[in-house]
Protein backbone atom coordinates (compact mmCIF):
# COMPACT_ATOMS: atom_id res chain seq x y z
CA UNK A 1 0.00 0.00 0.00
CA UNK A 2 1.23 3.37 -0.72
CA UNK A 3 1.87 6.00 2.08
CA UNK A 4 -0.63 8.72 1.70
CA UNK A 5 -0.10 11.78 3.40
CA UNK A 6 -2.84 14.11 4.89
CA UNK A 7 -0.99 17.08 4.73
CA UNK A 8 -3.33 18.13 1.28
CA UNK A 9 -6.35 17.32 2.92
CA UNK A 10 -5.15 19.54 6.12
CA UNK A 11 -4.16 22.67 3.77
CA UNK A 12 -7.60 22.48 1.69
CA UNK A 13 -9.45 22.14 5.03
CA UNK A 14 -7.32 25.41 6.41
CA UNK A 15 -8.22 27.34 2.82
CA UNK A 16 -11.72 26.55 3.08
CA UNK A 17 -12.48 27.07 6.91
CA UNK A 18 -10.53 30.74 6.51
CA UNK A 19 -12.93 31.76 3.70
CA UNK A 20 -16.32 30.44 4.38
CA UNK A 21 -15.90 30.43 8.80
CA UNK A 22 -16.03 34.87 8.45
CA UNK A 23 -19.20 33.99 6.06
CA UNK A 24 -21.05 32.09 8.03
CA UNK A 25 -20.03 34.70 11.42
CA UNK A 26 -21.55 37.16 9.72
CA UNK A 27 -25.12 35.55 8.60
CA UNK A 28 -25.14 34.31 12.62
CA UNK A 29 -24.63 37.57 13.91
CA UNK A 30 -26.83 39.23 11.57
CA UNK A 31 -29.95 37.47 13.76
CA UNK A 32 -27.74 38.80 16.68
CA UNK A 33 -30.00 40.83 19.33
CA UNK A 34 -27.39 43.07 20.56
CA UNK A 35 -25.99 45.98 19.05
CA UNK A 36 -22.65 44.70 19.32
CA UNK A 37 -22.03 42.90 16.56
CA UNK A 38 -18.84 40.37 18.10
CA UNK A 39 -21.59 39.35 21.29
CA UNK A 40 -24.20 37.10 21.23
CA UNK A 41 -27.30 38.03 22.93
CA UNK A 42 -29.99 35.84 21.30
CA UNK A 43 -32.03 35.50 18.27
CA UNK A 44 -33.75 38.81 16.49
CA UNK A 45 -34.87 39.76 13.24
CA UNK A 46 -34.84 43.29 14.72
CA UNK A 47 -31.88 44.28 12.10
CA UNK A 48 -33.33 43.01 9.43
CA UNK A 49 -36.18 45.08 10.11
CA UNK A 50 -33.70 48.15 10.81
CA UNK A 51 -32.34 47.69 7.71
CA UNK A 52 -35.86 47.86 5.25
CA UNK A 53 -36.54 51.11 7.18
CA UNK A 54 -33.07 52.32 6.40
CA UNK A 55 -33.84 54.44 3.00
CA UNK A 56 -29.94 55.87 2.52
CA UNK A 57 -28.70 52.49 3.00
CA UNK A 58 -31.30 51.01 -0.02
CA UNK A 59 -30.16 54.43 -1.89
CA UNK A 60 -26.82 53.95 -1.47
CA UNK A 61 -27.14 50.10 -2.99
CA UNK A 62 -29.09 51.52 -5.81
CA UNK A 63 -25.88 54.00 -6.65
CA UNK A 64 -23.58 51.08 -6.67
CA UNK A 65 -25.80 49.19 -8.71
CA UNK A 66 -26.03 51.41 -10.99
CA UNK A 67 -22.21 52.29 -11.26
CA UNK A 68 -21.32 49.01 -11.28
CA UNK A 69 -23.59 48.18 -14.41
CA UNK A 70 -22.73 51.72 -15.91
CA UNK A 71 -19.10 50.57 -15.77
CA UNK A 72 -19.34 47.48 -16.84
CA UNK A 73 -20.97 47.90 -19.88
CA UNK A 74 -18.92 50.87 -20.66
CA UNK A 75 -15.98 49.29 -19.87
CA UNK A 76 -16.88 45.97 -21.85
CA UNK A 77 -17.23 48.40 -25.38
CA UNK A 78 -14.59 49.88 -24.90
CA UNK A 79 -11.97 47.08 -23.47
CA UNK A 80 -13.69 45.18 -26.64
CA UNK A 81 -12.68 47.29 -29.20
CA UNK A 82 -9.27 47.59 -27.81
CA UNK A 83 -8.54 44.33 -28.22
CA UNK A 84 -9.86 43.54 -31.43
CA UNK A 85 -8.62 46.66 -32.63
CA UNK A 86 -4.87 45.67 -30.81
CA UNK A 87 -5.42 41.90 -32.54
CA UNK A 88 -5.65 43.68 -36.23
CA UNK A 89 -3.29 46.06 -36.20
CA UNK A 90 0.73 45.56 -36.99
CA UNK A 91 2.93 48.39 -35.12
CA UNK A 92 5.76 48.45 -33.73
CA UNK A 93 4.98 50.31 -30.66
CA UNK A 94 1.98 47.43 -30.07
CA UNK A 95 3.11 45.81 -26.92
CA UNK A 96 3.94 49.68 -25.66
CA UNK A 97 0.75 50.51 -26.08
CA UNK A 98 -1.16 46.67 -24.67
CA UNK A 99 1.40 47.39 -21.59
CA UNK A 100 -0.25 50.94 -21.41
CA UNK A 101 -3.60 49.49 -21.87
CA UNK A 102 -3.29 47.12 -18.64
CA UNK A 103 -1.43 50.16 -16.07
CA UNK A 104 -4.72 51.25 -14.36
CA UNK A 105 -4.35 47.75 -12.50
CA UNK A 106 -0.99 47.82 -11.67
CA UNK A 107 -1.14 51.56 -10.58
CA UNK A 108 -2.10 51.89 -6.54
CA UNK A 109 -6.00 53.02 -6.34
CA UNK A 110 -4.70 56.09 -3.81
CA UNK A 111 -2.48 57.43 -7.03
CA UNK A 112 -5.69 57.09 -9.12
CA UNK A 113 -7.97 58.52 -7.19
CA UNK A 114 -5.80 61.32 -6.92
CA UNK A 115 -5.09 61.57 -10.69
CA UNK A 116 -8.50 61.52 -11.57
CA UNK A 117 -9.48 64.32 -8.63
CA UNK A 118 -6.88 66.64 -10.22
CA UNK A 119 -8.05 65.87 -13.79
CA UNK A 120 -11.97 66.51 -12.89
CA UNK A 121 -10.83 69.77 -11.22
CA UNK A 122 -8.86 70.76 -13.81
CA UNK A 123 -11.37 70.64 -16.85
CA UNK A 124 -14.08 71.48 -14.05
CA UNK A 125 -16.39 68.35 -13.85
CA UNK A 126 -18.82 68.61 -11.27
CA UNK A 127 -17.78 65.46 -8.71
CA UNK A 128 -21.04 63.29 -8.50
CA UNK A 129 -22.44 59.74 -10.51
CA UNK A 130 -20.70 61.34 -13.89
CA UNK A 131 -16.83 61.56 -12.31
CA UNK A 132 -17.65 58.11 -10.63
CA UNK A 133 -18.91 56.26 -13.66
CA UNK A 134 -15.73 57.75 -15.52
CA UNK A 135 -13.47 56.77 -13.04
CA UNK A 136 -14.43 53.48 -12.35
CA UNK A 137 -14.67 52.73 -16.27
CA UNK A 138 -11.45 53.88 -16.43
CA UNK A 139 -10.18 50.89 -13.98
CA UNK A 140 -12.08 48.52 -15.29
CA UNK A 141 -11.17 48.59 -19.00
CA UNK A 142 -8.18 46.38 -18.33
CA UNK A 143 -9.95 43.68 -17.24
CA UNK A 144 -12.02 43.10 -20.30
CA UNK A 145 -9.49 44.27 -22.68
CA UNK A 146 -6.61 41.34 -21.47
CA UNK A 147 -9.68 38.63 -21.25
CA UNK A 148 -10.55 39.32 -24.33
CA UNK A 149 -7.20 39.93 -25.87
CA UNK A 150 -6.90 36.11 -24.26
CA UNK A 151 -9.66 34.85 -26.36
CA UNK A 152 -8.67 36.62 -29.79
CA UNK A 153 -5.17 34.92 -29.75
CA UNK A 154 -6.94 31.16 -28.89
CA UNK A 155 -9.46 31.98 -31.50
CA UNK A 156 -9.53 29.80 -34.93
CA UNK A 157 -8.25 32.47 -37.72
CA UNK A 158 -9.63 30.09 -40.31
CA UNK A 159 -13.53 30.84 -39.13
CA UNK A 160 -13.02 34.69 -40.33
CA UNK A 161 -10.77 34.03 -43.08
CA UNK A 162 -14.04 31.93 -44.43
CA UNK A 163 -16.18 34.12 -43.64
CA UNK A 164 -15.15 36.91 -45.77
CA UNK A 165 -13.44 34.30 -48.82
CA UNK A 166 -17.45 33.79 -49.01
CA UNK A 167 -18.26 37.24 -49.35
CA UNK A 168 -19.19 38.82 -45.38
CA UNK A 169 -17.91 42.51 -44.67
CA UNK A 170 -15.82 43.04 -41.93
CA UNK A 171 -18.14 44.56 -40.00
CA UNK A 172 -21.15 41.37 -40.75
CA UNK A 173 -17.78 38.63 -40.12
CA UNK A 174 -17.52 40.40 -36.53
CA UNK A 175 -20.96 39.86 -35.12
CA UNK A 176 -21.70 36.94 -37.03
CA UNK A 177 -18.03 35.02 -36.11
CA UNK A 178 -15.74 37.01 -33.99
CA UNK A 179 -18.44 38.48 -31.52
CA UNK A 180 -20.20 34.94 -30.73
CA UNK A 181 -16.91 33.76 -29.74
CA UNK A 182 -15.20 36.02 -27.51
CA UNK A 183 -18.91 36.84 -25.96
CA UNK A 184 -17.79 34.77 -22.70
CA UNK A 185 -14.65 36.86 -22.34
CA UNK A 186 -16.70 39.86 -22.35
CA UNK A 187 -19.19 38.59 -19.82
CA UNK A 188 -16.35 37.26 -17.49
CA UNK A 189 -15.03 40.61 -18.32
CA UNK A 190 -18.10 42.43 -17.22
CA UNK A 191 -18.37 40.62 -14.32
CA UNK A 192 -15.13 41.44 -13.05
CA UNK A 193 -15.40 44.61 -13.72
CA UNK A 194 -18.85 45.42 -11.84
CA UNK A 195 -17.47 43.14 -8.77
CA UNK A 196 -14.31 45.76 -8.66
CA UNK A 197 -16.61 48.83 -9.12
CA UNK A 198 -19.34 47.32 -6.39
CA UNK A 199 -16.39 47.09 -4.30
CA UNK A 200 -14.32 50.09 -4.59
CA UNK A 201 -13.92 52.26 -1.79
CA UNK A 202 -10.58 54.45 -2.34
CA UNK A 203 -11.05 55.73 -5.63
CA UNK A 204 -14.56 56.56 -4.69
CA UNK A 205 -13.40 59.03 -2.30
CA UNK A 206 -11.51 60.89 -4.35
CA UNK A 207 -14.27 61.49 -7.05
CA UNK A 208 -17.75 61.29 -5.45
CA UNK A 209 -19.70 64.25 -4.92
CA UNK A 210 -22.07 64.97 -1.90
CA UNK A 211 -25.06 63.62 -3.34
CA UNK A 212 -23.52 60.36 -4.56
CA UNK A 213 -23.27 57.87 -1.82
CA UNK A 214 -22.18 54.32 -2.67
CA UNK A 215 -22.65 51.12 -0.81
CA UNK A 216 -19.02 50.89 -0.08
CA UNK A 217 -18.21 54.66 1.43
CA UNK A 218 -21.94 54.21 3.45
CA UNK A 219 -20.73 51.51 5.09
CA UNK A 220 -17.07 52.91 5.59
CA UNK A 221 -18.59 55.94 7.35
CA UNK A 222 -20.13 54.14 9.69
CA UNK A 223 -16.95 52.54 11.33
CA UNK A 224 -16.43 56.03 12.59
CA UNK A 225 -19.59 55.75 14.73
CA UNK A 226 -19.61 52.03 15.09
CA UNK A 227 -21.02 48.91 12.87
CA UNK A 228 -24.27 47.43 14.14
CA UNK A 229 -25.50 43.96 13.15
CA UNK A 230 -27.63 45.85 10.16
CA UNK A 231 -24.45 45.61 8.14
CA UNK A 232 -24.42 41.75 8.59
CA UNK A 233 -28.20 41.80 7.85
CA UNK A 234 -27.51 43.60 4.43
CA UNK A 235 -24.23 41.36 3.84
CA UNK A 236 -26.42 38.29 3.81
CA UNK A 237 -29.27 39.08 1.80
CA UNK A 238 -26.68 40.06 -0.85
CA UNK A 239 -24.71 37.31 -0.37
CA UNK A 240 -28.15 34.92 -0.78
CA UNK A 241 -28.64 37.13 -3.80
CA UNK A 242 -26.02 35.76 -5.28
CA UNK A 243 -26.38 32.25 -4.58
CA UNK A 244 -29.72 32.30 -6.11
CA UNK A 245 -28.48 33.78 -9.24
CA UNK A 246 -25.48 31.22 -9.30
CA UNK A 247 -27.90 29.08 -8.50
CA UNK A 248 -30.56 29.69 -11.56
CA UNK A 249 -27.25 30.03 -13.37
CA UNK A 250 -26.25 27.01 -12.93
CA UNK A 251 -29.77 25.02 -13.33
CA UNK A 252 -29.98 27.12 -17.00
CA UNK A 253 -26.57 25.73 -17.52
CA UNK A 254 -27.78 22.18 -16.91
CA UNK A 255 -30.67 22.22 -18.75
CA UNK A 256 -29.28 23.11 -21.89
CA UNK A 257 -26.58 20.29 -21.56
CA UNK A 258 -29.48 17.77 -20.90
CA UNK A 259 -31.56 19.42 -24.32
CA UNK A 260 -30.80 16.76 -27.51
CA UNK A 261 -28.43 18.16 -30.07
CA UNK A 262 -29.91 18.01 -33.32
Amino acid sequence: MKNRTKLPNIYLGLILTLMYVPIVLVIIYSFNESKISSVWDGFSLKWYADLFRDESMFEALLNSIVLGLSSSFAAAIIGTLGAVGSSKVELKGKGVIEYISTLPIMIPEIILGMVFMAFFSLIGLPFGMTTLIIAHTAFCIPYVFMMVKARLVGMDKSLEEAALDLGASKIRTFFDIVLPLIAPAIASGMLLSFAMSFDDVIISVFVTGVNSNTLPLKIYSQLKTGVTPKVNALSTLMFGFTLLICGISAFIGRDKKKKPQN
